[in-house]
């Protein structure tokens, strides 16, 4: 697998980490930044994220700032990218087999490195199912073009 990964200043030492991981899975990571722990705005690293994901299909993105709100809120604002906010192997399994996440969202000051490793497995372990879940995710992308979700 492909990942583009960015952070915040908030989640910069987890990002290192994080590379490292993925790396020794065997996957491919690109690192957008940013270099160094200085305080940036989050929004526009997950903006850089989110069109490389968007830009190059099949590719995946990880994003972590402080809690991973606000960098998952930001990511989602670009159309055909469904960012999923994750705390556990759970929450990451079920935003891949039911949202078709390419993005997996965290919070460096919510959990810690063993959960960041099981997340990751679990996110690039599961497929999205389909079935009843694609007519919602076609939902989610309409959103994007405000259409009527009724």
């Amino acid at each position: 697998m492909k990942f583009y990964i960015a952070t915040d200043h908030a989640g910069y030492a987890l990002k290192e980490f994080t590379k490292n991981y993925v790396r020794e899975l065997g996957h491919e990571i690109i690192d957008l930044g940013p270099d160094n722990a200085d305080r940036v705005d989050y929004p526009d690293f997950a903006k850089k994220c989110a069109e490389a994901v968007v830009a190059d299909e099949g590719s995946f993105g990880i994003l972590i700032c402080g809690t991973g709100i606000g960098i998952s809120i930001s990511a989602n604002k670009v159309k055909g990218i469904r960012a999923g906010l994750c705390h556990d192997a759970y929450t990451a399994s079920a935003t891949r087999a039911h949202n078709d996440a390419n993005i997996l969202c965290f919070g460096e000051r919510v959990v810690g490195k063993g959960v960041v490793e099981s997340m990751i497995d679990a996110f690039c372990s599961t497929e999205f199912e389909g079935g009843r879940h694609s007519g919602r995710v076609a939902k989610i992308e309409g959103c994007s073009l405000g259409a009527n979700l009724g």
